[in-house]
């Protein structure tokens, strides 16, 4: 006969670090990112701005943090890995020549309606 102890972390932490690709500050830091957003959806709720994105999944628990986790657990909520500086550099290259670009054109049809 099997019994297993029903722990106060549901879900498993075990589960929660292979979906936050094996690593546990990933977890500790989408989970509490995460938690702030749920809080804050909480706190605006009666001013009616609705500009945050609400819990994504139906729970019980009334802790941010809890219902976090529930969402990791529920791939509701993926890690995304921030841009690389190579990235933010090509980005900003291709913004400033769109720039650039925006105001050759703007500088053509200004000098054709003269």
């Amino acid at each position: 006969m099997s019994w297993q102890h029903d722990t106060m972390m549901n879900p498993a932490i075990e589960d929660l670090t292979t979906r936050a690709e094996e690593s546990k500050f990933k977890l500790v830091t989408l989970g509490a990112t995460r938690a702030r957003q749920i809080n804050s959806y909480f706190g605006q709720l009666g001013e009616g701005l609705g500009t945050l994105v609400p819990p994504q999944v139906t729970s019980v628990a009334r802790k941010p943090l809890s219902i976090a986790f529930e969402e990791i657990a529920a791939d509701k909520i993926v890690p995304v890995d921030p841009p690389t500086e190579e990235e933010l550099a090509e980005a900003a290259a291709a913004e400033a020549a769109a720039a650039a670009d925006a105001a050759a054109l703007e500088a053509e049809q200004g000098d054709g309606a003269s």
